[in-house]
């Protein structure tokens, strides 16, 4: 029997994946609220976060938690700053053993813990991994190539979960460096931010290359003193990532900088977006 994946977080990224997933694999999506879910399922789209990708009969939607209970992967595509809530929401339905991917970017307000480390508290059974890299959810819902890192510490669990999760005109690489892949993911925001700004001021593309260059280089220096490895900062999590959201018309970050560089202030500017803004 094949086995089935189970993406948890009905937004652009959550749907994307879920709708690239159920092309290779039984594949079911949670949403938060059993309205969402309903009317993602009436409609087989996502009208909200991802209009114009139709979601087929293979890939079911539900709100129940415990449609968790067969699945060989569990994908959590929610923002960082929900995660520690959902995932205890979910706890009592984990499969036992079952890895939890994190596909959130970001770190956590308050306790400045990092995605893994929130589940290493919430869901202590589950095998910790990260899915992250350069990646924009209409592309990968429209089956444009695109490539990421699935960072996991156990190298068993990490190449179950690469072959688990192998899909065509996506390539998955693997990491061992969970800390490199995180603060990439979680540190491009900003940077994204402040690229947006000098665009918004009208300093020049020499600025906004420089920002971008020096950022990679402040990257590899925190991932280094957390602990992690300097040149993942050069890899897909981080210079990757880093080129798409600080450059691309659809960064919420960096559209968030213009705006802010044009003289709008935090609260307009955010008023103005669609879905989380990590940074």
């Amino acid at each position: 029997m094949t086995e089935r994946v189970a993406v948890i977080g009905a937004g652009a990224w959550g749907t994307a994946l879920a709708l690239r997933i159920a092309a290779i694999r039984p594949a079911v999506l949670w949403a938060r609220t059993a309205e969402r879910a309903e009317a993602i399922a009436a409609a087989r789209e996502n009208a909200r976060y991802l209009p114009g990708h139709p979601v087929p009969e293979t890939l079911a939607v539900t709100a129940d938690a415990a449609a968790l209970g067969d699945a060989a992967a569990v994908l959590l595509a929610v923002p960082a700053q929900a995660l520690r809530m959902i995932a205890a929401v979910l706890r009592p339905h984990w499969p036992d053993g079952v890895p939890a991917v994190v596909c959130a970017k970001g770190i956590e307000r308050g306790t400045l813990h990092l995605p893994a480390e929130i589940l290493a508290e919430t869901l202590p059974a589950a095998p910790p991994a990260v899915l992250t890299g350069p990646t924009f959810a209409h592309e990968l819902a429209a089956g444009l190539p695109a490539a990421a890192v699935l960072a996991a510490a156990d190298e068993a669990a990490r190449a179950r979960l690469l072959a688990l999760l192998a899909m065509p005109r996506f390539r998955l690489y693997g990491s061992a460096d969970l800390i490199g892949a995180q603060l990439g993911g979680a540190a491009k925001n900003v940077i994204a931010i402040a690229a947006g700004v000098v665009e918004g001021m009208g300093l020049g593309e020499n600025a906004r290359a420089a920002l971008i260059t020096r950022g990679v280089a402040e990257l590899a220096r925190l991932v280094a003193a957390e602990g992690g490895r300097p040149e993942t900062a050069a890899g897909l999590s981080g210079l990757g990532d880093l080129i798409l959201t600080c450059t691309g018309a659809a960064s919420r970050n960096h559209a968030l900088g213009v705006a802010l560089g044009r003289g709008a202030t935090l609260a307009q500017a955010l008023a103005a977006r669609v879905g989380v803004t990590e940074g």
